[in-house]
């Protein structure tokens, strides 16, 4: 039987035209030949002229090389991604003069880590950045910057969060590196401690006005839409994070109109861009960190080429941040970089991507296994299919199913099985990195304190597939979410006991075993608290930071041989110099507790040796001095201190309250006030500023003054050290039926008087 042949597929389906009889004679007809042969001669003498009119260079980038990253901006909250619900009109104008990329993803849905990968072109295997916290990049790895610099380009960055510092490793591939933010206390969140956008562009407009040369890099990070969200009131009715967008991209479109002005805007090539995205509630996540789907690792992307060449098109190619770097390369005629996986945008910016590639598109979340235990997740992302690996293995079809609600894992094993293997390929082998590899010594004194069991969540041996699953966690994630909202409310009771009962059934949570022990602490639970903190400790034991609490709280609780022997093994283990500096300094006020004049001095030049920016010898001088009465002499030296941290953010705990108390003594009250205050707006919970402030305006005769000082004092630190020092200045007042009433609530509040 003969086979009947299938049309070809641009002419299978659909009605097909009326039937006409056919002419057994097909040779043309005079009149029609003759047409025939005007038309080949017309296309030949076409075909000419299109040969010899000008055709468009290709593309090459000398100009400016802007980049602005907006931290936390999810693609689907833009107007240009189909967004309704905010208005941004320099993000929308910027998107019709360049080329948007409707499928852009980041590859880790932290700051530091995506920000590596852009700056690197590789994915944080290679680059060995897993997290926001205790990573720092490798000094041998060439950065952007670097690579542009032979073609001549200066560079410059300004960003606006704490977790993107000098220390992290980005900043010795710029010339110029502006991380300057407010000043903070060392008890802050890191993801807290960011400067305003505006104060940031604010910055780069100061660099680009001293700047006589166009071949620039300029990298400008806007840490706006990260919580939490306070956008100005301006932008009130919109809800809290879409305001955070509109005001990111009113400060975007500040900066865009200053280039125009400047003559910049139409030659520079500007890439707008994210890190990650948020969570906003979508699969239980409300920020990010945990999850790899398209809420928070879909990303914008919005390039606008020199000239405006492919002005508003838009581009369904899945693409990633590993691709910048190369684009970048290749845009400029820069030296190209060997063993990238990244590849150049050129042909989807040129417009002639048909011949793209499909490729497997990495993502990682290692947040779950190194702060609560869980097992952590890669996801591998193709044109129709997003793989995650987890305990229970994912899959979504993102064409049928972009909300990734449907888990085909178990219908579709084959695609499952490849893109397995393909993502296996990528992770390559060995157990995940960790902050830090500390010394043999360090372990045997961490056994020597009970620390070391073997085992647990954080030994990077341990197989992701026997650690829970954060998707089976969700409820949970909830529930520290609403706790850590309490807390910020200062409802200390209630987010105390939430987290407790998220411990009870999650023993394994080290991030909530800090929480717990942080809050307790400013409750002055301090025996609480540093069993709390052990418990931390114990889950991640060459964790610095969790030992550094233990020793924090130790300090307080004056039992200082415990907080010495963990203040040393913190600066032991610290991964990164700042935490090193951080540990050292600690060391400092134990030493000085201690009475130890020559230990604060050691450590005091071995935080410097960490971190040149803090002068810690110079404060350990002014303290002894202050100890000693000698407050004239003290004073010069504390006002040097202060002047050398002007470049640095967190500041020194208790260096305004020395500079009031002896600015007081030397009867300078205008002065004194304004660093008593300066150190309560750092540590509204410290019971010696207000102390300070509360006698400073008693001593002037502002007895109202001092009463609602104390009544602050209450109010900030609701603990039994707190009302102990609220007695003793009524008493120091002579109001003695007032200390008795502080003392009488005290007991009914602790069980305990307060002298």
């Amino acid at each position: 039987m003969t086979k009947r042949r299938r049309r070809p597929a641009s002419v299978q389906g659909g009605s097909s035209p009326p039937s006409r009889p056919v002419r057994a004679d097909r040779t043309p007809r005079p009149g029609l030949r003759a047409l025939l042969a005007l038309l080949a001669l017309t296309t030949v003498v076409a075909a000419a002229l299109l040969w010899f009119l000008p055709r468009e260079p290709p593309l090459r980038v000398s100009g400016p090389i802007i980049l602005i990253s907006i931290d936390t901006l999810r693609a689907d909250r833009l107007p240009a991604y189909g967004y309704t619900g905010v208005a941004t009109p320099a993000i929308d104008r910027l998107a019709a003069d360049g080329v948007l990329f409707e499928r852009a993803y980041s590859h880790s849905p932290q700051t530091l880590p995506a920000h590596a990968s852009m700056f690197t072109g590789k994915l944080p295997v290679d680059h060995g950045v897993r997290d926001n916290l205790g990573f720092a990049l490798g000094a041998d790895q060439p950065l952007l910057p670097d690579l542009l610099a032979p073609l001549g380009y200066r560079s410059a960055a300004v960003v606006s969060s704490y977790v993107l510092r000098k220390e992290v490793g980005l900043a010795r591939a710029f010339e110029t590196y502006d991380d300057r933010l407010p000043a903070a206390s060392p008890e802050m969140s890191i993801a807290q401690v960011q400067r305003d956008g505006a104060e940031s562009l604010e910055v780069a407009e100061r660099w680009l006005d001293g700047n006589a040369d166009s071949r620039f890099f300029l990298f400008l990070h806007l840490y706006e839409p990260h919580t939490p969200y306070e956008p100005p009131e301006r932008f009130a009715r919109y809800e809290p994070y879409d305001g955070e967008i509109a005001y990111a991209d009113e400060i975007t479109g500040r900066l865009l109109d200053s280039l125009r002005t400047r003559g910049l805007y139409d030659d520079a090539l500007i890439i707008l861009l994210s890190d990650h995205g948020e969570g906003l509630g979508d699969h239980g996540e409300l920020e990010h960190a945990i999850f790899l789907y398209d809420a928070t690792i879909r990303v914008p992307l919005i390039v606008k080429l020199p000239g405006g060449r492919e002005a508003g098109r838009r581009v369904p190619a899945p693409v990633q941040h590993i691709d910048l770097l190369p684009t970048l390369l290749d845009l400029t005629g820069a030296a190209p970089v060997e063993d990238l996986q990244g590849s150049s945008l050129r042909p989807l910016l040129e417009g002639d991507g048909a011949a793209w590639p499909e490729r497997g598109l990495y993502a990682e979340a290692l947040y779950p296994r190194y702060h609560f235990g869980w097992s952590e997740l890669y996801g591998l992302t193709t044109g129709q299919f997003r793989y995650i690996q987890a305990p229970r293995e994912e899959l979504y079809d993102l064409i049928a199913d972009p909300g990734e609600r449907e888990n085909l894992a178990a219908q579709r094993g084959r695609t499952v099985r490849d893109l397995r293997a393909a993502l296996d390929a990528l992770r390559g082998e060995g157990p995940i990195q960790t902050p830090a590899a500390v010394s043999d010594d360090v372990l045997q004194r961490l056994r020597s304190l009970g620390y070391l069991g073997g085992g647990g969540a954080a030994d990077p041996g341990t197989p992701p597939e026997v650690l829970p699953d954060p998707k089976d966690k969700v409820a949970v994630l909830a529930r520290y979410r609403r706790a850590v909202d309490l807390a910020g409310r200062r409802e200390f009771a209630q987010a105390m006991t939430l987290m407790e009962e998220i411990l009870a059934d999650n023993p394994e949570m080290a991030d909530v075993w800090l929480q717990l022990g942080n809050l307790q602490s400013r409750t002055g639970r301090l025996d609480a608290a540093i069993e709390s903190y052990r418990q931390a400790v114990t889950l991640n034991p060459t964790d610095s930071a969790s030992l550094l609490a233990v020793a924090t709280a130790q300090l307080r609780r004056r039992a200082l041989d415990e907080a010495w022997e963990h203040g040393l093994l913190a600066a032991d283990a610290a991964p990164t110099a700042d935490r090193r500096a951080r540990a050292h300094e600690l060391l400092v006020r134990i030493a000085l507790a201690r009475r130890d004049r020559p230990a604060a001095r050691q450590h005091a030049g071995l935080a410097r040796d960490a971190d040149p920016a803090l002068p810690l010898p110079l404060f350990v001088e002014a303290r002894t001095l202050h100890e000693d009465g000698r407050y004239a002499e003290a004073l010069p030296l504390l006002q040097q201190t202060l002047a050398e941290l002007s470049s640095r953010t967190l500041m020194l705990p208790e260096l305004h309250y020395f500079l009031g108390d002896t600015l007081a003594r030397l009867e300078r009250p205008v002065e004194a006030e304004a660093h008593f205050r300066e150190e309560l707006r750092l540590t509204p919970q410290d019971t010696r500023a207000r102390s300070g402030l509360a006698m400073l305006y008693q001593s002037q005769g502002e007895a109202e003054a001092a009463s609602r000082t104390i009544a602050e004092l209450l109010e900030a630190a609701p603990t039994p050290d707190g009302y102990r020092v609220a007695a003793e200045l009524w008493d120091m007042f002579g109001a003695r039926r007032r200390a008795a009433a502080v003392r009488a609530e005290a007991a009914q509040r602790f069980g305990a008087t307060t002298r």
